[in-house]
């Protein structure tokens, strides 16, 4: 066997030798060749003269992950085990019962979070809070989430048992459920909202434009003024679906964006090629540091083309395109193959990866080298960094104990205690966390192993360590100890300060339980300053046409 890997590597290396036929004696193809060739000695005496047998997969995948990693993050290899993983980055489907499931610190057992919607979690009984034995017979016990991830999943249409433990249940409970194909909604809720239709578009996914083109038929017929469009925590995803987005808002063979690269085959231009819903609606896209690729050529194209006001944060700039490229057995090399242009000309790419520090880090453009550019109105724009909003507006800082309590199993016992108790809740438009509620939650996490070490004690362990590492914790113990009894985490006290974003945090959890994504979705923006923003100049038809208008002057 060994004798056949080597004889095949070597035709390999031979063969990549080949290409081009001629590769020149002298710079780029030289070093091309000569770094080839010593990468199959290695590997050769690697495999004749180590002291144990290696894997080539694992070593010479090492090598080929490690060789990536100097190009840039979204340059990936992807061998035929991990195709499922690919079409799931891709399409958003993947083949299994439709859960996200969870594992905490000290539990022995990963526990159902959150079936999804119509999945066949909830379909065949599966609930939040559900502890999960074992699956098909086998037990469940201490194994790691990707482990029972990888149990759940399997080809659609084929059943899986799953025994669970649940909440308020003696005995534990079997259930057969039918694998399927998971199309995770790219559009988890639309809706009205204070007169305005508004659209979370959770991933750039096949057909979601499909998804956004129905949330926006069905909010104009119920009499939207404007559309909120909410892109917040959005990566990316396919080019095409973002350019049919914008196509939604523009005239039919308006330019969306330009792809250029090194070789001729990446150079594109992309144009708008249906007709559009509504061209003249009033339109606001929301952004935050999480919005990347597809994201920001939707916000970016639609600031270019003075259609939409952009609120919220800097996105997160990524303008890098990637194609994937067949390989050997069955293996898909993900490769960026060019960089994107939006209307106004400017790429908004934040990172120069041909550009490394001493410590091999990538560096960011500096701004010397960014040049400004202009929308189709005139404003000034400018290239790298993101998409910089038009109106910036970012969410308060979360709290420590805000934090800790989104992590902690306390959350998910108390929501498990709460469903025990109410069989049905509001209708999700109008469910409530009411104060009455939040003191029960207050006293079930005040009786809970619920431990909680803020920013500021930490802070201060940490000057203590370095005072003495100084030889000054002596000469400074008294202040340190004042301080700390200052400092002295009242949890309590905490609960109460923050009580109105803890109260959005437990009514989102439980409404998600009842109502599923939506429930959660509907619950948080109550308190979302950024979408208050939205609607507040969505109301404001002069300061909305006044930011998209151009500054008298604008170019030169």
């Amino acid at each position: 066997m060994k004798e056949i890997f080597r004889k095949s590597f070597q035709i390999t290396i031979f063969s990549l030798l080949l290409v081009p036929v001629c590769l020149s004696a002298q710079g780029h193809d030289f070093e091309l060749s000569k770094n080839l060739e010593t990468f199959h000695y290695i590997v050769h005496e690697l495999d004749f003269f180590y002291v144990d047998s290696i894997d080539p997969q694992k070593v010479i995948g090492a090598g080929i992950d490690a060789m990536l990693s100097e190009i840039d993050p979204y340059t990936q290899f992807f061998p035929e085990s991990d195709q499922n993983d690919l079409k799931m980055m891709t399409t958003g489907k993947y083949a299994g019962i439709g859960a996200i499931i969870r594992q905490y610190p000290d539990r022995e057992w990963i526990c159902i979070e959150e079936p999804y919607e119509g999945m066949p979690a909830a379909r065949y009984g599966l609930r939040a809070g559900d502890m999960i034995l074992r699956i098909d017979g086998e037990s469940m016990k201490g194994k790691a989430s990707s482990y029972v991830s990888d149990k759940l999943r399997g080809e659609s249409d084929t059943k899986v048992q799953v025994t669970v433990r649940r909440p308020g249940v003696e005995d534990s409970i079997d259930l057969d459920v039918v694998r399927s194909v998971i199309a995770l909604p790219a559009v988890p809720y639309y809706g009205m909202w204070e007169g305005h239709g508004y659209i979370q578009l959770n991933q750039f996914t096949e057909n979601c434009s499909r998804e956004v083109m129905a949330a926006l038929v069905n909010l104009k017929e119920q009499g939207a003024k404007g559309v909120i469009l909410d892109l917040r925590g959005n990566g990316g995803g396919l080019l095409n679906e973002a350019i049919n987005i914008v196509g939604m808002f523009v005239p039919r063979g308006t330019m969306v964006l330009e792809t250029r690269g090194r070789i001729p085959q990446s150079e594109r231009t992309y144009k708008t090629e249906r007709n559009p819903i509504d061209v003249e609606i009033p339109l606001v896209v929301l952004t935050d540091g999480q919005s990347a690729s597809a994201s920001e050529i939707v916000a970016g194209a639609l600031q270019d083309l003075d259609r939409a006001v952009i609120v919220g944060s800097s996105t997160f700039g990524k303008g890098l395109v990637q194609s994937t490229r067949p390989l050997p057995y069955n293996g898909v090399l993900k490769v960026t193959t060019a960089k994107y242009y939006i209307p106004s000309g400017r790429c908004i790419q934040e990172i120069d990866y041909s550009r490394r520090n001493e410590r091999g880090e990538a560096e960011h453009i500096p701004d010397s080298l960014k040049h400004q550019f202009y929308t189709a109105a005139g404003r000034p724009v400018r290239e790298g960094g993101g998409i910089i909003p038009d109106v910036i507006c970012k969410m308060d800082t979360m709290p420590d104990i805000l934090y800790s309590l989104s992590q902690d199993v306390v959350l998910f016992d108390y929501s498990n205690e709460y469903c025990l108790k109410h069989d049905t809740i509001a209708p999700m438009d109008v469910f409530e966390f009411t104060d009455d509620d939040y003191e029960s939650f207050k006293e079930f996490v005040c009786n809970s192993e619920f431990e909680f070490t803020s920013s500021s004690s930490r802070g201060l362990t940490t000057l203590r360590r370095i005072a003495q590492i100084e030889g000054l914790a002596d000469k400074a113990s008294a202040e340190f100890d004042a301080l700390a009894i200052k400092l002295e985490y009242d949890l309590r006290k905490d609960l109460d300060i923050f009580r109105d974003d803890i109260k959005r945090l437990v009514g989102m959890d439980i409404a998600t339980r009842y109502y599923y994504q939506r429930g959660g979705v509907i619950q948080s923006m109550g308190g979302d300053k950024i979408l208050s923003e939205a609607v507040s100049l969505l109301d404001d038809g002069e300061r909305y046409n006044s930011l998209l208008a151009a500054p008298a002057n604008s170019k030169e």
